[in-house]
């Protein structure tokens, strides 16, 4: 595997150029759940705007998240900062080279852990993400879901085992390369693997069967208005979602129940009353365990009943021109939202 990667192995990653346990850090939190391609983007600014750990540990969290915008899954985002603030407070504004104190910080499990320890560090460390799971499932024919506990031992014994003494960086490198280029989730390009005279899952053909998927339960809908509040000057209400939760930290459009009046809603609100209103298309956004149905109602604001709620304007709330910067980090479907809204602005000029 070491003899592959050094032929065809990714070797001129940004984080891969200057492999500090910072740089090395961010780029494990951002591809969780999303691909080298996707971040690369994404890397690249956030080192732009936060270069180092001090750097990030002072920046508003509102900023961070804006960085952050459509990677997805935000709570990566959050740790990542709440974690900078930790590092600078215990350890000097040094990201530790220790596994336990690498656990200690908020986001950071032991896989994580052991890449930045392998890849920046200069420690022997086992990993097991997501690319190193496939591989190993597949060479060993391991049985059950990885989510399980007694499979996640299996893997992590196996993944100690196979992590050599020597060149463990560029083993931790090449596994992780072997799941993403050629152990792939579908049709694994097994012609080109270098282990695959000892895969069992190629021996029996069974490829496909490995890792195997958590079983199935029927993911619950839940259902909520967004409510579009439009004043006179063309401006949209946002707020600012609470910390802890979905979306925390993020601002969004007013939510309700969707048997709730939104009428009755804004008036006891932010007293004032609808003049018109009208329902966009629904749109779904997926997350782990449930999917979020949402309703989008675009409603256009009277003048306010009294004056002193004119602007309705606090720390959490503010009024939004969608031609303007968004004010931190927004969610995928409110993103989606003001694309619409400003393409139907566009229409109606």
């Amino acid at each position: 595997m070491l003899d592959w990667h050094d032929q065809h192995g990714r070797k001129d990653l940004p984080w891969q150029r200057d492999a500090t346990p910072y740089h090395v850090w961010v780029s494990e939190i951002m591809l969780q759940q999303t691909q080298v391609k996707t971040v690369l983007g994404y890397y690249q600014r956030f080192m732009m705007r936060f270069p180092s750990v001090a750097q990030l540990a002072v920046a508003p969290l509102d900023e961070v998240l804006a960085t952050w915008t459509g990677l997805g899954y935000y709570a990566r985002a959050r740790n990542l900062h709440r974690a900078a603030q930790q590092v600078v407070q215990e350890h000097a504004g040094q990201l530790p080279c220790e596994l336990g104190q690498l656990e200690a910080l908020p986001g950071i499990g032991r896989s994580t852990a052991g890449a930045i320890l392998s890849l920046a560090c200069g420690k022997r460390a086992a990993i097991l993400d997501g690319n190193v799971k496939r591989v190993l499932a597949r060479y060993h024919a391991i049985e059950g879901w990885p989510g399980r506990s007694q499979v996640a031992k299996q893997l992590w014994a196996l993944a100690e085992r196979h992590t050599p003494a020597q060149r463990f960086a560029q083993y931790t490198q090449a596994i992780m390369d072997l799941g993403a280029l050629v152990c792939t989730r579908t049709q694994p390009a097994c012609a080109n693997c270098p282990v695959r005279a000892g895969c069992r899952a190629h021996q029996q053909q069974t490829q496909h069967r490995f890792p195997q998927a958590k079983p199935k339960t029927a993911r619950p809908q839940r259902h909520e208005n967004f409510l579009l509040l439009e004043d006179s000057q063309g401006r949209l209400l946002l707020e600012k979602r609470p910390e802890s939760g979905v979306w925390g930290g993020l601002w969004s459009f007013p939510a309700i129940a969707l048997e709730a009046d939104c009428s009755d809603y804004v008036l006891a609100n932010y007293q004032r009353t609808i003049e018109q209103r009208d329902e966009w298309a629904q749109v779904q956004h997926q997350f782990t365990h449930f999917t979020l149905v949402i309703q989008p109602v675009l409603c256009k604001l009277g003048q306010p009943l009294h004056a002193k709620v004119k602007e309705l304007v606090s720390e959490t709330r503010l009024w939004y021109k969608p031609s303007q910067t968004p004010p931190g980090g927004l969610p995928a479907p409110v993103v989606t939202l003001l694309d619409q809204y400003r393409q139907r602005q566009q229409g109606s000029d």
